[in-house]
């Protein structure tokens, strides 16, 4: 009687042991989303300000500046603008550039990408993303309109709050993707259009 407590024992042990190895070890993979056809999705709006909205499928008239918005319990303020998107809507690039930087950061922007526009003076930063495109690589000289990647909710964006956290910073001469004077992004985009 007492072995086949010890035998029962020892297979829980054993199975228990099994289970914390499992989750330890194997990761969830969620599948990558793949964009969707030309024809459902209306093409990126090139704005006043010389920049293409960077969320296919989002009119520049839907756009609300929340530049200057109190964030973390008032600890900082909020330099970019967030444009409410679907989950794995396309990411685009604003303006014609180099991407400079792909970058992670879990408690900030998440997946992010730096593209620093072609003109030199401005750094181009898109956070919260799901994914990059398939082919996106630091180097890479993308054109306005090219697929960056696609809007998520990662970082600190809180789970479901799907979102392009889009920003934009002059930059001087020398300066690199982390550097630069953060500018509102809502004028480039929409124009100076009352209703903000």
């Amino acid at each position: 009687m007492s072995i086949l407590r010890i035998v029962g024992w020892s297979a829980l042990a054993l199975a228990a042991a099994a289970i914390a190895f499992l989750v330890a070890t194997v990761r969830v993979i969620e599948p990558q989303p793949t964009a969707p056809p030309a024809a459902a999705v209306p093409p990126a709006q090139r704005t006043s300000g010389g920049l293409i909205v960077p969320v296919e499928g989002i009119d520049v008239r839907s756009l609300r500046s929340n530049w200057g918005e109190a964030r973390g319990g008032g600890t900082r303020s909020h330099q970019a603008l967030d444009i409410m998107a679907p989950a794995g809507a396309p990411v685009v690039a604003a303006q014609d550039g180099v991407v400079e930087k792909l970058y992670f950061s879990k408690g900030g922007g998440g997946i992010t990408l730096y593209q620093r526009a072609a003109s030199g003076d401005l750094m181009l930063y898109y956070a919260h993303l799901r994914a990059y495109a398939a082919n996106m690589v630091e180097g890479k000289r993308v054109r306005a309109g090219e697929l960056l990647g696609y809007v998520g909710d990662s970082g600190n964006a809180g789970a479901g709050n799907y979102h392009l956290h889009f920003a934009v910073a002059r930059m001087g001469r020398g300066e690199r993707w982390w550097q630069g004077t953060p500018v509102d992004p809502y004028p480039l985009l929409a124009g100076a259009r009352p209703g903000r």
